[in-house]
């Protein structure tokens, strides 16, 4: 079955009663649930702390600021640097405060706790890695958009990616002046071009051997698990990459009439009139939500 859903058609979901109400239904429907697939966006990572604008920015940025103009960290990845010295500089801080240093709020922590004894898959245009250093399964983790710990040829010339962690702690120790000493600029191993990181923006996006791997898992736990209960649970997806995670949540909990599917969104959370009566839309903090949740399950644990 193909299930026809007009996304022109969206509603706030089923919200008769308060926020704690619609909270205590996501606990039961994580509790019935067979299986939870988590999609998670950059809502998910903004509300654990990962924020690229504020007081964060100024913290790491404030020399980039004052001589480049520019006011948040999104915005400084596009500018035209003059140098691959200053560029790397830029950009190796931006990969280490965002891959390589935790996130400031436990908010990924208190995800597994709730999910961790579950039958769980994670579905992540993400590129920070909180799920996997969270404890989070890395066999039960999909990137799709890459990951800020990864080179790739920027020709490219292969398929492969490199671990940058080794290379970026370096950039980060010797910059000066907002600059990289030239022997450190990475350049691929096979054909001496310069390397750039595994992020999808182009048509020259690396899918590595890892990525189709991780794809596959993903698909083989959707076509193994559709005769449970399943639970999508959409977390913090905006619709600049909507196709990835939110149309398929809606379009396979439509087609399956055992499938429950809630988006916890501040200010976003909607779902299709089709699968109203299956969805659970939660607008608020995931954080405050999930810390809620997990107290819920403390009670229920306790009792």
């Amino acid at each position: 079955m193909n299930a026809k859903i007009s996304f022109s058609n969206l509603s706030a979901g089923n919200e008769a009663g308060s926020g704690t109400e619609l909270i205590r239904r996501l606990r039961k429907a994580m509790d019935e649930a067979d299986a939870v697939v988590i999609g998670a966006g950059a809502g998910l990572s903004a509300s654990a702390g990962f924020t690229y604008a504020g007081e964060r920015f100024r913290k790491y940025f404030s020399d980039f600021a004052e001589k480049y103009g520019f006011s948040d960290m999104y915005s400084g990845g596009f500018y035209p640097f003059a140098s691959p010295e200053e560029f790397w500089a830029y950009w190796s801080r931006y990969i280490f405060i965002n891959r390589y240093m935790d996130a400031p709020k436990p908010v990924y922590d208190d995800l597994l706790e709730l999910v961790g004894d579950k039958d769980y898959f994670v579905i992540t245009t993400n590129v920070d890695h909180c799920f996997q250093k969270a404890g989070f399964d890395k066999k039960r983790l999909f990137y799709t958009q890459g990951d800020y710990g990864l080179f790739q040829c920027s020709e490219p010339c292969c398929q492969e990616t490199f671990d940058n962690e080794s290379q970026i702690r370096r950039m980060m120790e010797r910059q000066n002046d907002m600059r990289i000493p030239s022997g450190l600029l990475p350049v691929c191993p096979h054909c001496g071009k310069p390397l750039t990181m595994n992020l999808r923006a182009d048509d020259l996006f690396v899918e590595d051997e890892g990525w189709h791997r991780a794809a596959e898992r993903y698909q083989e736990f959707l076509r193994t698990r559709g005769s449970g209960r399943i639970l999508f649970l959409e977390l913090g997806v905006g619709y600049n990459t909507a196709g990835i995670i939110k149309y398929p949540f809606w379009r396979m909990t439509a087609e399956d009439h055992k499938a429950a599917y809630a988006c916890v969104n501040d200010g976003e959370a909607v779902c299709p009139e089709e699968i109203e009566r299956q969805s659970i839309c939660i607008n608020g903090d995931i954080g405050e939500v999930l810390r809620v949740l997990v107290g819920e399950a403390d009670g229920l644990d306790g009792r």
